[in-house]
C-alpha cells in the first residue's frame, strides 16, 4: 500500500467508524477503487488495526467515563451482592457483558474463514448497504424516541451486543446495529449512540489484537518499515478524523434520526451494484 492509499483510506475509517454506515464496508469499495490488492494478509489486517486509531477517540472524547471510579452511593434497589460489590467500576462490567457475544460470534467467523470470505466481497458489502438503508428509512418510526430515564444495565447491555453481531457481515454497520439495539432496548438514541461509542472500545481493541497476534504467528515477513509505517499514519489519521466525525454524529443523529443516512447506504449501495451488474472495474487506477 501506497502512503496516498494508505492516507485516503484512514480517512474513510475515520469518517465512517461511529456513522451508521458500515466503516468495514467503505474501506473494502475503497480499496477496490484505488486497486489495493484484495485477499492479502496485510490488507486485511490494516482494514481492523487503523480502527483502533479510531476506537482512541472514544477514550480522548469521554476520558472521564472510562477513567472514573463511582464514588456515588450503591442504588437502594439494588439486591445483588456482585452488583453492590463492583459499583464502583459497573461501567467496565457493561461494557464485558455487552462484547462476549461478539467475542463468540467473532471468533467462530474468523476461525472458519467466513470473516475472510466476507472481507473480500464487494457483492456483500454492496447488498447489505442497500438493505440497511431501508430498514434505516423507517426504524425510527419502528422504534420510538426511548425514555430518557432508561439507562444501560446488564440485560440491556447483553441484547446490544446480540446486535452488534450482525456486524461480522461486512456493510451491516456496528455502530448502526448497536444503536438500533439500544433503540430497541428502550434507549434514547442519544444514549445508544454513546453506549455503541463505549462498546466500540473493547470489541475494536480486541478484534486489532487477534489480527496482530495472527499475523506475527503466521508470517512476520509482513513487518517491514514501509507496512508498520503505514500502520502507524493510519492509525493517526483515523484518530483524528474519528474525532471530529464522532461529536457531529451525535448532535445529527439527536436531531434528524437515521433517515439521511439511510438514504446515502441506499444510492451508495446502488451504485456499486450497477457497476458490478454491468461489468464496470471498481479499479479508479487501471
Amino acid at each position: 500500500m501506497t502512503l496516498l492509499q494508505t492516507i485516503i483510506i484512514s480517512i474513510v475509517e475515520g469518517l465512517t467508524e461511529f456513522l451508521p454506515v458500515s466503516s468495514t464496508g467503505h474501506m473494502i469499495i475503497t480499496q477496490n477503487l484505488l486497486g489495493v490488492p484484495q485477499g492479502d494478509e496485510f490488507v486485511h489486517a490494516f482494514t481492523f488495526i487503523i480502527q483502533f486509531g479510531a476506537i482512541l477517540s472514544v477514550v480522548c472524547l469521554y476520558w472521564k467515563r472510562f477513567f472514573h471510579i463511582d464514588r456515588s452511593p450503591v442504588p437502594a434497589d439494588c439486591k445483588s451482592s456482585f452488583l453492590r460489590m463492583i459499583h464502583p467500576i459497573r461501567f467496565y462490567w457493561l461494557l464485558f457483558v455487552g462484547v462476549l457475544p461478539a467475542v463468540v460470534v467473532g471468533m467462530a467467523a474468523k476461525k472458519s474463514g467466513l470473516l475472510d470470505w466476507l472481507l473480500d466481497s464487494v457483492w456483500v458489502v454492496a447488498i447489505m448497504l442497500v438493505v440497511g438503508g431501508v430498514f434505516m428509512l423507517f426504524c425510527d418510526k419502528i422504534f420510538n424516541k426511548g425514555i430518557e430515564e432508561n439507562l444501560v444495565n446488564e440485560k440491556r447491555a447483553f441484547n446490544i451486543g446480540l446486535f452488534q453481531c450482525l456486524s461480522v457481515i461486512p456493510g451491516t454497520s456496528r455502530s448502526m446495529a448497536t444503536i438500533v439495539g439500544g433503540m430497541a432496548n428502550g434507549l434514547t438514541r442519544k444514549r445508544a449512540a454513546e453506549f455503541s461509542f463505549f462498546l466500540a472500545v473493547p470489541t475494536m481493541a480486541g478484534a486489532t489484537l487477534l489480527d496482530l497476534h495472527d499475523l506475527l504467528e503466521a508470517d512476520s515477513s509482513w513487518a517491514t518499515a514501509h507496512n508498520l509505517t503505514m500502520l502507524l499514519i493510519g492509525c493517526v489519521v483515523s484518530f483524528v478524523v474519528a474525532l471530529f466525525a464522532m461529536k457531529w454524529f451525535v448532535s445529527f443523529l439527536t436531531k434528524y434520526g437515521f433517515k439521511a443516512f439511510g438514504w446515502y447506504r441506499i444510492i451508495v449501495g446502488a451504485i456499486i451494484l450497477v457497476m458490478l451488474l454491468s461489468g464496470m472495474s471498481l479499479n479508479m487506477v487501471d
